[in-house]
This record gives C-alpha cells, sequence and structure tokens, in this order.
C-alpha cells in the first residue's frame, strides 16, 4: 500500500492587521488627546532676610483686607467679584502690564481672594506679581 505524502503548508502569523490596528490606535489617541494652554502665575517667594530689600516704586498696589474687600491703589473696589476687580485693575493698570503688581493680604484674609486677585492679574497678562510679608517677630 503505497501512501500519498501530505503536502505541508507553512504556518504563520500575518503581521500586517496587527501593525494597522496599532496604527490606528495611536492615530486615535493622537486626535483625542487634548491640548490646552492654561496660565499660571510664576511667583518667586523671597526668602528671609535680615536687610529690607527695596522695592521700586510706581507699580500698582493690592490690598486685601481680612474680610476679602480689595482696594488698588488707595480706591476701595466696590464688591469682590472677579469681574469687578478685573475691570478695576484693567482701568488702573491703563493697558501697561509690564509694571510691577504687590498684593498685599492681612493674614486673616481668605485664601480664595488671594487667589482671586492672582488670577485676575494672570488674565491682565501681568508677569511680575509680589506678595508681601513681615518677618517674624521674635517670642520671648
Amino acid at each position: 500500500m503505497e501512501f500519498r505524502r501530505q503536502i505541508r503548508t507553512e504556518e504563520s502569523i500575518n503581521l500586517t492587521p496587527l501593525i494597522d490596528v496599532v496604527f490606528l490606535l495611536l492615530i486615535f489617541f493622537m486626535v483625542s488627546t487634548t491640548f490646552t494652554k492654561e496660565t499660571h502665575l510664576a511667583v518667586d517667594l523671597p526668602e528671609a532676610s535680615v536687610e529690607a530689600e527695596v522695592v521700586a516704586t510706581g507699580g500698582i498696589d493690592i490690598v486685601i483686607n481680612a474680610s476679602g474687600d480689595y482696594t488698588i491703589n488707595g480706591q476701595t473696589v466696590v464688591n469682590q467679584q472677579a469681574q469687578t476687580l478685573f475691570r478695576a485693575l484693567e482701568k488702573v493698570a491703563d493697558g501697561n502690564v509690564k509694571q510691577a503688581l504687590v498684593i498685599t493680604a492681612d493674614a486673616n484674609a481668605a485664601h480664595q481672594s488671594v487667589v482671586r486677585a492672582m488670577d485676575v492679574a494672570g488674565k491682565l497678562g501681568f508677569a511680575q506679581l509680589r506678595i508681601t510679608t513681615q518677618e517674624p517677630t521674635e517670642k520671648q
């Protein structure tokens, strides 16, 4: 009896569909990624020193009291809303955002009030932002 030899076909995995799927996933993730431009204020906090630093005059001063009320260069802002602060700061700055902006807040002022002032300054484009502090008194 004579048996026929079976012809064996070479078995292999076709990688082309796998590469196509990976490529399509890559394109999907690239397209679906959101690109946002967030505005941040870079704040360099000063180190405590014995000598007092000379502060240049001619900037804009925002004072925040304990209840959260704003005063810009000695003029009280009508309310605590960000829109009102934006308009008042825009009017005082008169388009000059290169000048220094100094924020002085009471120690008991709400953090939200300070953040609101910094946010408004960032939206207007101020780059030079300073926060005033005082040296701690020595306890005896």
